[in-house]
């Protein structure tokens, strides 16, 4: 079985969501549309099942928060107080993330839009997309790099077939830093929007390691706690966990395994 996590997802087949009674990970599948129909003027299209699919970037105002009291909280409720009440904050512009919040603990909190996932995933440029996460120091340095830079390109008006390739050609000249270890962030937050599909999801957090390590870990297996799938386009692997509080200290739904 290969699992795509909520907020990153994988470059082969991606399966389900989590559902009835079935431990399916939802990391917003890639789902091939066939028969689309009704475009709208985001570039939003219909399939024969009915879920949204988004062929263009919307308006930039579409993206973007325009209270930003509001999404700096936002970007804070990815992670308990005890942490995100140290940490930068960031919030969007039209010309990409600025610091609005300055940080004591070393923790960077944003509030990713969908281009935080591949890009060839089929809800890239979905508008609605909102993903609280706290990067932890060593993610803050050499992994939020990754997706600031898709959101400069994203915003300066690239195809995400531009965004590919200047990613491989940033990674190929060490354009971008190597990986820490110990890179982790925190996706707790009750108002997270991963996707159409996956929605609130589940509070969780993840672990970045270099390169396809997930048969080290254990992961995806009968049983394990721990999932996983590799990104080649970013170069890593993801772990996830997922704990059973969201950042405010209320239950999170409880989720049946099998």
């Amino acid at each position: 079985m290969e699992y795509v996590l909520p907020g990153k997802r994988s470059h082969t087949s991606a399966r389900d969501a989590v559902s009835t009674g079935t431990m399916r990970i939802g990391m917003r599948a890639v789902v091939i549309l066939a028969a689309i129909s009704i475009a709208d003027a985001g570039g939003q299209v219909r399939g024969q099942s009915g879920e949204a699919s988004y062929r263009a970037m919307a308006p930039v105002d579409e993206y973007l928060i325009a209270d930003q009291n509001a999404e700096i909280a936002l970007a804070r409720s990815a992670a308990p107080a005890s942490i995100s009440d140290g940490a930068e904050v960031m919030v969007l512009g039209r010309s990409g993330y600025r610091t609005a919040v300055s940080g004591e603990n070393g923790f960077l909190c944003v509030v990713e839009r969908a281009w935080g996932a591949s890009t060839d995933d089929p809800e890239f440029w979905n508008p609605k997309v909102r993903s609280p996460i706290c990067f932890n120091p060593s993610a803050a340095r050499t992994y939020a790099p990754i997706y600031l830079m898709k959101t400069k390109m994203v915003l300066s008006g690239k195809s995400r077939g531009e965004i590919g390739k200047a990613l491989a050609s940033a990674f190929e000249k060490k354009e971008l830093p190597a990986l820490e270890p110990g890179a982790i962030c925190y996706m707790m937050s009750k108002q997270q929007y991963l996707s159409d599909r996956d929605k609130s999801w589940h509070p969780h957090l993840m672990f970045f390691v270099p390169g396809d390590a997930e048969k080290s870990w254990g992961a995806n297996l009968t049983g394990s706690p721990v999932m996983a799938a590799n990104d080649p386009e970013e170069r890593l692997t993801i772990f996830l966990v997922w704990v059973g509080e969201w950042s405010d200290g209320a239950p999170a739904p409880a989720v049946s395994r099998r």
